[in-house]
């Protein structure tokens, strides 16, 4: 399943946020494959587009940053399902 994850992080948790990421890359864990990430200019926002076959890696990628951010994980279909949707 595709998501559409939104992330916005409180401007008194940007330096942990920002030394976390330098740190770790931000990679997901197994079973999440991520397809993009974009950062917004003007900092402190952005979003990503992974692939997950289940909520839990996902869940459980997200509760490693929980403490710093705060998400917006959205479900998306592609084309491909849109016209199996409507059959």
């Amino acid at each position: 399943m595709l998501f559409v994850i939104q992330w916005t992080i409180a401007p008194e948790c940007r330096d942990a946020a920002n030394a976390r990421f330098k740190e770790t890359g931000g990679m997901p864990p197994a079973g999440v494959e991520m397809l993009g990430r974009w950062h917004f200019a003007a900092g402190g926002e952005g979003l990503l587009v992974c692939k997950a076959d289940s909520g839990v890696a996902l869940g459980k990628w997200m509760l490693d940053w929980s403490d710093l951010m705060r998400f917006r994980v959205s479900p998306v279909n592609d084309d491909a399902d849109v016209t199996e949707v409507l059959g």
